[in-house]
């Protein structure tokens, strides 16, 4: 009998590492917005089968949850949509929020799809907000943007964001800052970081500017997770997984993802950049 092939997100090497990664600690997160390119429905696909998995290697694609997830008939992953109507209605969001109060029929958890952000207004996030911030422990929300700007920064404070790789990524440049304070994290020399953070005061980096810093150099340690889990990645990702290794580039992806969530309240950057010395070192 032929070995099944373990699924993928198509051209995401990266994320789907770094997805089975967190499934194999179980901290996926409750909510998280996907952003980035197109199939952004494969990749919650694939993130929901991680959820719903009782195989290993999370999703393993071969045990009855995951085959129902990837066949889109799983009773407890929902697609969100509305059909009647140019936007989600909030009748329709209710709905979803009242359904995740009621435990999973056969899953390990109810995980809830939305395919589009775009088709969620104001409104309708705003019914949305309070199950995101306190919802149920079996309920999981997968939103779905090109861009995560769509989402209110109500929510986009209180929810984990997961970046598709974009095209021409190889050829993109790199943020020669968030390369140094990868270095700096890896070295976990407290002179080095307290300089760093010190450094950013004193060039009176903006919130904005910390917050896409703080992102890019997220993703870099994210792709060296993902590069220390698979043995894949460019030479920059190989270098950093050989420095840190498995835990602590998950500690500090973890840490890094808090900062850029508190980015979105009015605290001041002093204060941030403190706060973040004390926490790298």
């Amino acid at each position: 009998m032929p070995v099944q092939e373990r699924p993928a997100i198509p051209g995401e090497p990266l994320l789907t590492g770094r997805i089975r990664e967190a499934a194999s600690r179980d901290v996926l997160g409750h909510a998280v917005v996907l952003s980035g390119r197109e199939d952004l429905t494969e990749a919650a696909r694939f993130m929901a089968a991680a959820h719903q998995c009782r195989g290993g290697d999370r999703p393993c694609g071969a045990c009855p949850d995951c085959r129902k997830v990837f066949r889109d008939i799983h009773p407890d992953v929902v697609t969100v949509r509305d059909p009647e109507h140019k936007n989600i209605s909030v009748e329709v969001l209710r709905g979803v929020v009242a359904d995740a109060s009621i435990l999973p029929n056969e899953g390990r958890r109810k995980v809830y799809i939305f395919p589009d952000c775009g088709l969620l207004d104001s409104k309708a996030q705003n019914v949305l907000l309070k199950v995101v911030e306190d919802g149920p422990p079996h309920a999981a929300f997968i939103f779905c943007a090109a861009n995560s700007a769509v989402l209110l920064p109500t929510i986009r404070s209180r929810i984990t964001e997961w970046k598709m790789s974009p095209p021409g990524e190889a050829a993109a440049p790199r943020d020669e800052r968030a390369i140094r304070l990868c270095e700096v994290i890896c070295s976990g020399k407290a002179p080095e970081v307290a300089a760093f953070c010190a450094g950013l005061e004193g060039g009176r980096i903006t919130r904005d500017e910390l917050k896409e810093l703080l992102s890019n150099s997220r993703d870099l340690l994210a792709a060296a997770l993902a590069a220390a889990c698979t043995g894949q990645g460019d030479a920059l990702a190989v270098r950093f997984a050989g420095q840190m290794g498995k835990y602590k580039l998950s500690t500090a992806v973890e840490s890094l993802g808090g900062f850029i969530r508190q980015c979105n309240y009015n605290i001041g950057v002093g204060h941030l950049l403190g706060a973040l010395a004390v926490e790298l070192i």
